[in-house]
């Protein structure tokens, strides 16, 4: 195996990485082991000079400031590696100052935007009932999508409101609201036996066919709700985690609490929420007071 290969069997096996962030390293990586083959230099050769010029000649090929700044991450990490199992001295990129960009706070749904959504799916048919439940477990966990697909019947405990999340090796409780117990309890007693395909299928949520639901397949289904609510802000499966952060932040939540919920392993994951939040009361501010638009 070569070191990309060992690499990315490194961010697999012991970093327990997803992916999607495997595939995105490596393609970084891999643009710059091309970067150094037209410098004709190795990459275990690479030095400081070398990583700040591919930075440069990226910028100036109108990669923005983000990609060039997860470029630089995915470098770091991928020579950290090569001296973590001798093949290198040192980390060419240690030290290189990253790309400045515009932080991008995450969208956040208003309490009646989450509200008009939630309401979408009618609850007359086996599928109506299904896209409630997925949901409001949704926004009452501030679960992943890729965690919520995966659950499995076991992962469940809804005489004590509460569900097991296992993802990336560590495992977290989350509670459950009322509301979602509710939308959980009637799909799963009146709904998925009809739906399932196979007695031991284990997956909570599965398709119209019967098997285990995809992400594509959720995605299709909120945009749809989206697109039938009316909501004009961008609206992705992490829109809802997103919101169930900032929701329970605004309402007294403590950070350490939150970050527990999201399973955040940094704190400071967390809190941008708190800027989210802070953001928009400026927003308010500006818009409502009478004299903060400078307007004499």
């Amino acid at each position: 195996m070569n070191d990309l290969a060992n690499y990315s069997a490194y961010l697999s096996g012991e970093r327990h990485a997803s992916p999607n962030t495997v595939s995105s390293y490596l393609r970084d990586v891999t643009q710059f082991s091309e970067y150094l083959d037209s410098q004709d230099c190795a990459l275990r050769e690479a030095t400081k000079e070398m990583v700040c010029g591919c930075m440069d000649w990226m910028l100036g090929k109108g990669k923005s400031a983000a990609s060039v700044t997860r470029f630089l991450a995915a470098v770091k990490s991928f020579y950290n590696y090569l001296m973590s199992v001798g093949e290198v001295e040192a980390n060419p990129a240690a030290g290189v100052a990253a790309a400045k960009a515009e932080r991008k706070y995450p969208e956040i749904l208003t309490s009646k935007e989450v509200e008009l959504l939630l309401e979408q799916p009618r609850c007359v048919d086996a599928k109506g009932r299904r896209d409630h439940a997925m949901l409001e477990l949704l926004y009452a966990t501030g679960i992943r999508v890729s965690e919520l697909v995966s659950l499995e019947l076991d992962d469940l405990n809804l005489a004590a409101g509460v569900l097991r999340c296992r993802s990336k090796g560590k495992e977290r409780i989350i509670p459950l609201y009322p509301e979602a117990v509710k939308a959980l309890l009637d799909y799963l007693w009146n709904v998925r036996p009809r739906l399932i395909a196979d007695d031991g299928e284990e997956a909570v949520f599965v398709n119209m066919s019967g098997e285990r639901m995809s992400r594509q397949g959720f995605w299709k289904l909120l945009k749809q709700y989206k697109e039938r609510a009316g909501i004009e802000k961008e609206l992705t499966p992490h829109t809802l985690r997103h919101s169930f952060a900032a929701h329970l932040l605004e309402n007294g939540a403590d950070m350490r609490s939150i970050q527990e919920m999201l399973g955040h392993a940094d704190i400071s994951s967390t809190q941008v929420y708190a800027h989210v939040i802070q953001r928009q009361l400026k927003d308010v501010y500006q818009k409502a007071h009478p004299r903060a638009s400078g307007d004499k």
